[in-house]
């Protein structure tokens, strides 16, 4: 994710790290240069004169533009629903962490605490693993002791073998005596709500916009830029070129940008920070528990958190 001040416009002009123009500059060199051949040829295609000019580019960038805005406003509802529940997950494990601190009796075993709150921060890291498809075992090896690791090794749904564990947590408190039946149904709620954040963030993951969409604006986009330079060249002349890449960065940076967020879980650029997301649950919920809290996170450059 891309973390930047705003203040001040003109050094925005000029940014590069972090922006989808590092992924289309040269498709607008490719542009630019077909765009001086027309100039040069005066829209002439072997000989032939193409008779184009701004009206039909006029009707079609009217209806080109209000696909794209329908696609990228699909593509941001998935990228701010993914935000709001990893949201949801950091104020859901904060009240799990408080409920098993301050809900028990005294006399409960501190390292009993400690292994629910580590199963938490775990829950939170394997399902950051399960939507990236990156291995969690080092997190996990990191977090909790081996039984539970080569319990949840070959489960394929980790996050969810995990909640069974903290739900498993409360009952052997629930059997003891620690832990009253009101207590258990506002842990039981707070599980649920967990179960609800991992099923809306595999809905986003497996379910993507129908394909058909982006091939349709990909191939519209690309069609309606590269014909640009016959409508414009007979009315503009020698500043074609520079027009034809005006406009044409301007729809294929956003067709970029909606190519990114409509995977809001992925590595690129513009996808939510997972990593860090992770690393502030792991931090605040050790430091309800009094532990030691782990290191800052590495960053790939001052502007870009993952």
């Amino acid at each position: 994710m891309i973390v930047r001040e705003k203040g001040n416009w003109f050094r925005m002009l000029f940014i590069w790290r972090g922006s989808v123009l590092v992924k289309i500059y040269p498709r607008l060199l490719v542009l630019f240069l077909m765009s001086s051949v027309v100039v040069y040829s005066h829209g002439n295609f072997f000989s032939y004169k193409i008779p184009l000019n701004s009206a039909p580019f006029t009707l079609m960038g009217l209806a080109l533009a209000i696909f794209l805005g329908f696609y990228n406003n699909a593509s941001y509802d998935r990228y701010w629903e993914g935000r709001k529940l990893w949201g949801a997950l950091l104020n859901d494990t904060r009240s799990l962490a408080r409920q098993a601190l301050t809900m028990g009796k005294p006399q409960q075993n501190p390292e009993e605490h400690r292994n629910f709150i580590h199963l938490l921060i775990a829950f939170t890291h394997s399902l950051k693993h399960q939507l990236r498809r990156t291995d969690p075992l080092p997190d996990l090896k990191r977090l909790l002791p081996p039984s539970q690791v080569q319990t949840l090794e070959p489960a394929i749904y980790k996050p969810m073998t995990i909640l069974l564990m903290l739900g498993n947590w409360v009952n052997e408190k629930v059997q003891k005596g620690e832990i009253d039946t009101i207590t258990q149904a506002a842990f039981d709620r707070n599980f649920n709500q967990l179960s609800d954040i991992v099923g809306g963030c595999e809905r986003i993951a497996s379910t993507p916009i129908p394909f058909t969409y982006s091939v349709l604006l990909h191939r519209t986009v690309y069609l309606y830029c590269f014909l640009l330079p016959f409508g414009l060249v007979d009315s503009i002349g020698w500043m074609t070129p520079v027009i034809v890449v005006f406009i044409g960065y301007t729809f294929m940076a956003l067709d970029a940008v909606v190519g990114e967020i409509e995977e809001p879980f992925g590595n690129q650029p513009n996808d939510l920070a997972l990593n860090t997301m992770s690393h502030m649950i792991e931090t605040t919920l050790l430091e309800m528990a009094q532990e030691p809290l782990p290191e800052s996170l590495p960053r790939k450059n001052k502007h870009i958190v993952d």
